[in-house]
């Protein structure tokens, strides 16, 4: 069906003269004098074809065709009101869609008091809350499949990424509870130099891996990884099995598993970043909100 092309002017002045049933009154309510708004009514009823008002003596009624026009005109005003309140709600960053990845480790740290206050300040947008590991987040930034970023060890530099630092932790020791060294307070790193380790794969997270790797080959070895795994519940589950052991963030230690110890590194000077990632030329309002909820760490960049 071919859209007819009313004029928002014409519409209004007829709603309102369909109200008054009075050109005078009318006019007063719309601003402006009897002539123009009779001139508006008559191109209005052209483009019906038909009268929308009889004219008498007694003063002017709708006709068949104006009272069925009528819900329709108000119907057409009030949504474009609606639409117009809703398109300055998104672009004051008041309502709208927010898409947010993380990794799944920073659900037990960032994550929830980040949402929390964010919920609580902007209660009307829509959050869609995704998890996945380092480069897949980074490549869906770049791919504006995601809005921010809540990931670990990001790129020192970027040309098209932003990235604030949260907060920083240092390394544990994941051990089986069963071994021996669970008997310790703290564990040198070199005594894990004849376990298998089960780590992430170093696609899903190149910079934290390689400085897991680093702390062992300070330490005098190279980690033989026996096992990999995407996530550190999982990590934490094989070092369960007995598999072997690992070297993870301090936050890991909120994973409750009665089979699993950790335990304090010696040297402990190491700390992994966590960061939130966005695009430099975002131009989603709700960006800045949510970066606005984030408690950065002082010492970040």
């Amino acid at each position: 069906m071919q859209r007819p092309e009313l004029p928002l002017q014409q519409l209004h002045a007829f709603v309102v003269l369909a109200e008054e049933l009075h050109f005078g009154r009318a006019a007063t309510r719309l601003g402006i004098a009897q002539p123009p708004l009779s001139q508006q009514i008559r191109r209005l009823e052209d483009k019906v074809g038909h009268a929308l008002f009889s004219r008498g003596p007694g003063g002017i009624t709708l006709t068949p065709a104006g009272r069925e026009l009528l819900p329709a005109a108000r119907h057409a005003l009030n949504g474009l009101a609606d639409g117009l309140a809703a398109a300055r709600d998104v672009a004051s960053g008041r309502t709208g869609r927010l898409r947010i990845g993380f990794a799944a480790s920073l659900a037990l740290t960032v994550l929830p008091g980040l949402l929390r206050t964010f919920r609580e300040r902007f209660p009307a947008v829509d959050l869609d809350i995704q998890e996945m590991t380092t480069t897949p987040q980074l490549a869906a930034l770049r791919e504006r499949t995601i809005d921010i970023g809540l990931l670990r060890e990001p790129p020192t530099d970027d040309a098209e990424l932003g990235f604030a630092t949260v907060l920083t932790e240092p390394f544990v020791a994941v051990l089986p509870s069963a071994h021996p060294l669970v008997a310790q307070r703290a564990v040198r790193i070199d005594q894990l130099a004849d376990c298998p380790f089960v780590l992430l794969p170093r696609a899903v997270g190149p910079s934290l891996y390689d400085q897991i790797t680093a702390l062992c080959i300070a330490a005098g070895f190279t980690p033989r990884v026996a096992q990999h795994a995407v996530e550190w519940q999982t990590v934490c589950a094989l070092v369960e099995t007995g598999l072997g052991v690992s070297l993870a963030p301090q936050s890991i230690r909120r994973i409750r598993l009665k089979g699993v110890a950790f335990r304090r590194i010696e040297p402990n000077t190491t700390r992994t970043r966590v960061a939130v990632a966005w695009r430099k030329n975002d131009s989603n309002p709700l960006v800045p909100r949510l970066l606005s909820a984030l408690d950065r760490d002082p010492s970040g960049s």
